[in-house]
């Protein structure tokens, strides 16, 4: 999308595709109402500094939209179809890196109490297990600080998409 067919948005058709990104209301609203943009470098580097103040809470929330590492997302909507790209890197046919995902999945959503999220894109199945058995050490506020930065860099890779 030009930068030109975002500003022309209507309301609703603007915070489905910033939904999409990111399901955080003061992200969306902040990047709704700063329309026009002369760029998209403009508006994503409005979309990082906003990211930079996301509370816990809007963080805990907006994990909802994303599916568990290693397992398909369901839906047929833009957040769906971003989880689905962005797992791209996991092999199906991989059962070991599966059962490993998934025993690794329930151990961080106990010791958490929320999904593991990173940022898939890019990143192979074997990388992705690695970060996070290395996370799963990690204190609880500095595990939620890293959530904050992987939500952050997924949703703006997805603005990056958008203006692709």
């Amino acid at each position: 999308m030009r930068i030109e067919e975002f500003n022309a948005l209507p309301d609703d058709r603007v915070d489905a595709a910033l939904r999409a990104c990111v399901g955080i209301d003061s992200w969306v609203h902040v990047l709704a109402v700063g329309r026009p943009y002369d760029d998209a470098a403009q508006v994503l580097a409005t979309a990082r500094a906003q990211a930079a103040t996301w509370t816990p809470a809007e963080v805990e929330g907006a994990l909802a939209d994303h599916p568990r590492i290693g397992e398909r997302p369901t839906g047929t909507g833009a957040a769906a179809a971003h989880s689905r790209t962005e797992q791209g890197g996991l092999d199906p046919a991989d059962e070991e890196l599966a059962e490993r995902l998934r025993a690794g999945n329930l151990a961080y959503e106990e010791r958490f109490g929320r999904i593991y999220l990173v940022r898939a894109k890019g990143r192979s199945g074997t990388e992705l297990l690695t970060l996070l058995e290395e996370r799963l050490g990690n204190e609880p506020a500095d595990e939620l600080a890293v959530t904050k930065q992987q939500l952050g860099e997924i949703a703006l890779l997805r603005m990056e998409d958008l203006f692709a």
